[in-house]
């Protein structure tokens, strides 16, 4: 099993085991087909086996992961068709995302997503392609906190968790993050502007970019 960050956890808390499962899925810690192992994970998070079961259901009911008569749980892998169809997907909730945030944003998130800009620009300026892919994330979520809408939120780590390895792959893609590095910036100029008609458009830009590419692949 990959290593992951471990972190103690109430007995029984499941609804938070869930979250910290699906985000090791989303940042590719663990990889599509990866036997989901109770008792490793129970000992990784320092949960009871009943949380690890329990989380294990919940990620099954969302898609992440698959049970299997008398072998337990594993990552479940998804098609290239299939991902291209979580992405159109995202497109709806991504916009909406982006456009709530620029409404919403405070000076102090502004100066922050200038900041993780600068970061960005700075990953792929020394070709630091695995800080790049986490700084992605890391705008995503920042995105998502700012727009404060739960629904869209919760929705979009479930989607996004399920296509997280076709997602890496695409970000080591020759010239991908030369590519992608300017749409992201250009949705935190967007957000940051309060602009939410340059946010929605430049957000539906990067997923556009993102279905061709896997069409390409498929």
């Amino acid at each position: 099993m990959s290593t992951v960050e471990t972190s103690t956890r109430p007995e029984g808390d499941a609804g938070d085991l869930t979250q910290v499962i699906r985000s090791a899925i989303l940042d590719g810690s663990f990889a599509p087909n990866q036997r989901l192992i109770e008792a490793d994970l129970s000992e990784s998070f320092d949960a009871s086996r009943a949380a690890v079961r329990s989380a294990l259901m919940n990620l099954s009911a969302e898609g992440i992961v698959e049970r299997l008569p008398n072998r337990g749980a594993r990552v479940r892998a998804i098609s290239v068709g299939e991902a291209i169809e979580i992405v159109e997907a995202r497109i709806g909730l991504e916009t909406l995302v982006a456009r709530k945030a620029a409404a919403r944003i405070t000076d102090e998130q502004a100066d922050d997503l200038r900041g993780l800009s600068e970061e960005i620009a700075a990953a792929v300026g020394a070709g630091d392609l695995v800080g790049y892919a986490r700084l992605n994330q890391d705008l995503d979520r920042r995105v998502r906190d700012i727009a404060g809408h739960a629904t869209a939120a919760h929705l979009l780590e479930r989607l996004s968790a399920q296509s997280a390895r076709h997602q890496f792959r695409l970000a080591y893609e020759p010239g991908r993050a030369a590519r992608s590095a300017p749409e992201h910036i250009a949705i935190i100029d967007a957000v940051v502007a309060g602009d939410a008609d340059a946010a929605e458009q430049a957000t539906r830009v990067h997923l556009d970019g993102i279905i061709e590419m896997l069409r390409q692949r498929s």
